[in-house]
């Protein structure tokens, strides 16, 4: 039986675009037919329909292809888990153009320090995403949701539906904002009116 290539390719998020590594994947032999792809899917994410139907495309003999480890896992341990599959399964593994036999001793140190490169790199990202959170709200830059009236537009509002001549959809098309934000408002002079009502009566007792 001729051996044969399995392609994989993974995006994270359903907006990023797999046509990068289909290319990559055709590049390096892989028939279209025989690529198995997953949208949507974090590497540390083992659930992966699409791998898990390259791995069961796989027979004896045949190479799994991918443009890069970090397509295929995130995390050691994950890593070690798919080479242990493919070892058992005598299938082996090409990466952007190198193919590491699992049977190989050096072949799976290489793919045990690429899995931990891999790794590395991830955390690496995850920490610079963390603390260019904190410098940007260092700066004043991530206030959080931002109100959409703000204090004095609010007042107006209120009073402008207090003198009953504006329904409450005129009066979110008149201010551009939404029908529930006018109902928010309301409910907060409602509110801060019972509370000073409360307040009154308790001064006066």
């Amino acid at each position: 039986m001729t051996a044969l290539l399995i392609g994989y390719a993974r995006v994270s998020t359903d907006a990023q675009d797999l046509t990068a590594q289909r290319e990559g994947l055709l590049a390096l032999g892989v028939d279209p037919g025989r690529i198995y792809v997953d949208h949507g899917l974090t590497g540390a994410n083992r659930e992966r329909p699409g791998l898990r139907e390259a791995l069961a495309a796989c027979r004896e003999g045949d190479t799994l292809v991918v443009t890069k480890l970090d397509r295929l896992a995130r995390s050691l341990p994950d890593a070690r888990a798919i080479a242990e599959e493919l070892t058992v399964r005598q299938v082996r593994l090409s990466l952007g153009g190198p193919v590491y036999d699992p049977h190989d001793p050096v072949g799976r140190l290489l793919f045990n320090v690429l899995a931990m490169v891999a790794e590395f790199e991830s955390d690496l990202i995850r920490l610079r995403t963390r603390e260019g959170m904190r410098v940007a709200k260092a700066k004043g830059k991530l206030r959080g949701k931002q109100p959409k009236l703000n204090p004095r537009q609010e007042a107006h509002l209120v009073d402008l539906y207090r003198q009953g001549e504006h329904s409450t959809a005129e009066l979110a098309d008149l201010f551009g904002v939404a029908r529930s934000t006018v109902y928010r408002a309301l409910q907060r002079d409602q509110t801060n009116g019972h509370r000073a009502g409360a307040n009154s009566a308790r001064n006066c007792g």
